[in-house]
């Protein structure tokens, strides 16, 4: 890969010069960031005859999410806890490895006797994430469905009032469920209640970490398998939990690294200041050496699940979920993506922060990218945010933009949903 980026990027070919001819050791590439990569755009990507400007017109349709740009790459969106916008590349070498990771990982998650359910029951899969943009995982369910598997694959957004979702998926009747954690909690609540009542084999979660007792309570509740996997835009296939809670790495495919803040090797067994990523598959975008900004712990004795992969666990991403009191005294809940999505649909918006100030209240920080218009950019999520607001009854909570810019953690992430904690 190291050759290849040499060869076909001119980012790299200036980025690694200097180097040795051969790298035998990872850890004399130099650091990249998306910052930086976005950046060098043109000259990051391998094929000439992509653009930042094609893909930035591609992106702004969504008419062609799941479809894919030039007829070969499929392309995600992402902003990231750094704030700044990542377009990101998918071909057909990396789509075919994240295609039999997926295998793999399915296969070391299900019993022979879980598969004949799964074929029994059609094999249908509900795909709960955010929709209307491309993101990764609602161009996947719109790629999906624009194939063979159309019938067995649903695809159900984030952002649709919970009785809504509910009611679509009871008539779908999943036989897999793949939720954001966060929806996957609250999904599990209604299957509780009797409101919910679908039987899937398996409950897939991601984006977000769960306290570890919300996997059991999930896993009784739907009486499923609850499985969960750690990956990014940047490299999908990263990895895939055990029956113990521990994410196995795709060694074979992913190279990860945790490290202090000097980008220096951490022990296993100690927390990471943040982790480097390189994607041994993609060739069109080159990401070697890639800060993810994901604090990691590496387990220090091998896995009880047998799994010779490396085992890690991710540190401070547990989503926290929102709740306001409606005008008749009940509580509605909403999960920190159907807000914080809607907001990486608009364009020219650079960086955003939804801070829940009380129980019927919220304010917006917001940092446009230069060129783009504060009030227009203002407005557009004041709407976006009102219009997610009042599908979900909760039109009467005051909705505010700060002055102020997004505020930053002590060490420079950009925490998008900030949810109220009474004193």
């Amino acid at each position: 890969m190291v050759v290849h980026a040499r060869t076909a990027s001119p980012y790299y070919r200036r980025h690694y010069q200097g180097l040795p001819a051969t790298i035998t050791d990872p850890q004399l590439l130099p650091i990249t960031t998306k910052a930086e990569l976005m950046t060098h755009f043109d000259e990051w990507v391998t094929d000439p005859a992509v653009t930042l400007t094609d893909v930035e017109a591609f992106v702004a349709d969504p008419a062609l999410i799941g479809h894919q740009l030039a007829g070969r790459y499929t392309v995600a969106t992402t902003s990231g806890t750094t704030g700044v916008r990542g377009l990101f590349l998918v071909d057909s070498a990396s789509m075919a490895v994240t295609s039999a990771m997926a295998v793999r990982m399915l296969t070391g998650w299900l019993s022979a006797a879980d598969l004949a359910r799964l074929l029994t029951r059609g094999g249908r899969l509900a795909i709960v994430a955010a929709t209307g943009g491309h993101f990764a995982s609602g161009a996947a369910a719109a790629s999906l469905r624009r194939g063979g598997a159309a019938s067995r694959v649903g695809a159900f957004s984030v952002q649709d009032p919970l009785p809504q979702l509910v009611a679509q998926l009871n008539a779908f009747d999943p036989v897999v469920l793949a939720p954001y954690a966060s929806t996957g909690r609250l999904l599990a609540a209604e299957q509780e209640a009797g409101r919910l009542h679908i039987h899937p084999a398996l409950v897939v979660l991601s984006a977000e970490g769960l306290p570890e007792e919300e996997h059991p309570r999930i896993a009784k509740a739907f009486g499923a398998k609850v499985r969960h996997s750690y990956a990014a835009t940047e490299c999908p296939f990263l990895s895939y939990s055990c029956q113990y809670n521990w994410l196995h790495v795709n060694s074979d495919w992913v190279l990860l690294e945790p490290v202090d803040a000097a980008y220096q090797p951490v022990a296993n067994g100690q927390p990471s200041h943040t982790v480097l990523v390189s994607n041994l598959a993609n060739r069109i975008q080159p990401i070697l050496r890639y800060d993810l900004g994901d604090r990691v712990l590496v387990r220090p004795d091998p896995c009880p699940c047998g799994n010779p992969l490396l085992a890690i666990r991710v540190q401070g991403r547990t989503a926290e979920l929102l709740t306001f009191a409606r005008p008749d005294g009940t509580a509605a809940t909403l999960t920190p993506l159907a807000l914080s999505s809607v907001l990486d649909r608009i364009p020219g918006m650079q960086q955003s922060q939804i801070v829940q100030t009380g129980p019927t209240s919220l304010t917006l920080r917001l940092r446009p990218a230069p060129g783009t218009d504060p009030a227009s950019a203002g407005q557009a999520a004041h709407e976006q945010i009102t219009r997610v607001l009042t599908d979900h009854g909760l039109g009467h909570v005051r909705l505010t933009l700060d002055p102020e810019p997004p505020h930053l953690t002590a060490g420079g992430k950009l925490r998008v949903v900030i949810p109220w904690k009474p004193s």
